[in-house]
């Protein structure tokens, strides 16, 4: 079967368990970072919650940088056990200590030591977690290049991570009743979690196996394979819509536990904690058969649109819930997990659609590339959603462990609610034009074939008459190279000469510095000492400085090939015809193919 294959491709159980395994610990680790983390450090460890957003702004900015570089990385590795299983070998154990620090922070620590502690904790973690993270995720997609068994094998991956999910909800209740400290509680479980996913990760670097006919396609250079990349009209309007609704996807499991015990405030507010998430995530495990059955009845788009409009709702209506629903507010958070279910398992499986769609215009295979991106701008979109609500309610005056003013409950209540139910009725609003139907994968699939076999292919979505890519007008290097700048600068560069590139490509690295610069001096005059909270501002400006940081990077790679351009004197032949004939993913016919 060639690589381009898909024809009734199925995958044994045991490779399906091996992949799925590290979900458990992986989402096992998730959840005490992102629902129990914040609480902990400001109400056990007493870390200002204005410092502690900083210092999760400034280590998710540095996302920027590593996450693009992993996916570049792992895409270009070449050794004997591939380029993805090396990574997750690496990865776990790195992964599972820097976790383990970061639930154990020295009790003599004072509060300053304690949020250098969190900072530099917080930022290995994401840094090991990239590491083995992207590669894994990259990995799923080239399993199966079968329609509904990428979405059966993303279901066990999936039903693993809701387990792991579960668990970790459900754990420390017991846990800091049976050790009485909540230091100790964490400690342990993150002792738990970090030995799993050493252990698991190792099983799926021994069980699982890559495609060699992936592996030793020529790589890309990182420039243009970004460039390409967002040039895909299906994964545009995938990734537009994920990074719309990531903008506030933080912000109920950060919230979760002020709502609980500050809006609802039902009596051991730990216990109820622990309850709602799991009767949250109970939901979504067991609405994964229910999802898989509606994605082969309808398809995959019409069953994730509905997760959409079930989420919509069911956060709206949070917003109602006060002091003593806890009833309510805890069906309101299974219904939204009915959702979750269904987003977690039908996304991914879209995605691995959408990267196919990107080898029938490229000829490359690019998971890893792709799931950087679809890692990275949700990361750096939900900054706000991780960090500024613990800044506004620092800003708000929240005390901790003491009943909160009313500004400070309505305040909880609306960024719990209304705030992440506009952003998902927006990402909804994006969602509905994504065009990929199962019978236009399989439209895809056979066009891959066709280049396989040297011979022409249609564009299912646009129309347009593709050659293969090593048989078009301007050879395959030169094309990547010319795709390090967009195509008015191109223009520009066949009216004005290959300086201007150099010009324009210096010009935006010094602007993008500059902000970097000036975003990094307006939060360092804005943080002070651990008395005075930090501000909003502060968290914005270091979340923009990672991202000017990432932008000056990517026009210094440009830089480089402006000059290696200048030097080798480009023909200006090889410019029009570029400008002219390779555009992947337009919607008009290309001339010439």
């Amino acid at each position: 079967m060639s690589a381009g294959s898909s024809s009734r491709e199925r995958l044994s159980t045991g490779v399906k368990l091996a992949y799925a395994g590290p979900t458990f610990a992986l989402a096992g680790m998730a959840i005490p970072i992102f629902v129990y983390m914040g609480k902990f450090y400001a109400d056990v460890v007493l870390v200002p919650l204005g410092y502690l957003a900083l210092a999760i702004a400034l280590a998710r900015a540095f996302d920027a940088i590593t996450d693009p570089l992993m996916g570049w990385l792992s895409d270009r590795t070449r050794t004997r056990f591939g380029r993805r299983r090396p990574y997750l070998a690496l990865g776990a154990p790195l992964c599972g200590l820097a976790f383990f620090a970061l639930f154990s922070p020295p009790a003599a620590f004072s509060s300053a030591e304690a949020v250098v502690w969190f900072g530099i904790c917080f930022l290995l973690y994401f840094v090991c977690h990239t590491i083995f993270v992207i590669p894994y995720n990259a990995l799923g997609a080239e399993l199966s290049l079968d329609y509904h068994e990428r979405s059966s094998l993303f279901g066990w991956r999936e039903s693993f991570a809701l387990v792991g999910t579960i668990s970790a909800a459900v754990a420390p209740f017991p846990l800091i009743a049976w050790l009485s400290s909540q230091r100790a509680a964490y400690s342990l479980l993150a002792a738990c979690y970090a030995i799993a996913l050493a252990t698991l990760g190792a099983l799926a670097f021994l069980r699982l196996r890559e495609r060699p006919k992936f592996a030793s396609r020529a790589s890309n250079p990182f420039v243009p394979g970004v460039r390409r990349a967002l040039r895909n009209r299906p994964f545009r309007i995938l990734l537009s819509s994920y990074v719309v609704g990531s903008v506030t996807a933080a912000i109920p499991a950060t919230l979760l536990p002020f709502f609980i015990s500050y809006v609802v405030r039902p009596g051991n507010d730990v216990f109820w904690t622990a309850v709602a998430i799991t009767c949250h995530f109970v939901a979504g495990l067991a609405s994964i058969p229910f999802w898989l059955a509606a994605s082969k009845r309808h398809g995959k788009r019409a069953a994730w649109l509905t997760a959409f409009a079930i989420a919509i709702l069911a956060l709206g209506g949070a917003f109602f819930v006060g002091e003593g629903d806890i009833a309510p507010g805890i069906a309101l958070l299974s219904i939204a997990g009915l959702a979750f279910g269904g987003q977690l398992l039908l996304t991914p499986s879209i995605q691995a659609d959408v990267i196919d769609y990107d080898e029938l215009h490229t000829g490359r295979r690019r998971e890893a590339q792709y799931g950087a991106l679809w890692a990275l701008l949700p990361k750096l979109v939900a900054i706000p959603g991780a960090a500024i609500p613990l800044a506004i309610l620092g800003a708000m005056d929240y005390q901790p462990n003491v009943e909160q003013a009313p500004q400070v409950v309505f305040t909880i209540r609306v960024l719990f609610a209304l705030v992440p139910a506009a952003f998902s009725t927006f990402a909804l609003l994006i969602a509905w034009r994504f065009p990929i139907t199962e019978k236009i994968h399989r439209r895809i699939r056979a066009g891959i074939d066709a280049h396989a076999r040297g011979e022409i292919a249609q564009d299912p979505l646009s129309g347009a008459r593709l050659s293969p890519p090593g048989l078009r007008d301007v050879d395959e290097e030169t094309g990547w190279l010319l795709d390090h700048f967009s195509p008015r600068e191109l223009r520009r560069a066949l009216s004005g000469g290959v300086t201007r590139l150099r010009r324009d490509t210096a010009l935006s690295a010094l602007v993008a510095l500059g902000v970097c610069a000036a975003c990094v001096t307006l939060a360092a005059f804005r943080v002070g000492d651990l008395s005075k909270q930090p501000g909003t501002l502060a968290v914005v400006a270091i979340a923009l400085a990672g991202l000017a940081l990432a932008v000056f990077l990517f026009h210094w790679i440009r830089m480089r090939v402006a000059r290696r351009l200048h030097a080798d004197t480009l023909h200006p032949a090889d410019l029009r015809a570029h400008l002219a004939a390779f555009d992947p993913f337009r919607e008009t016919p290309a001339d010439g193919c």
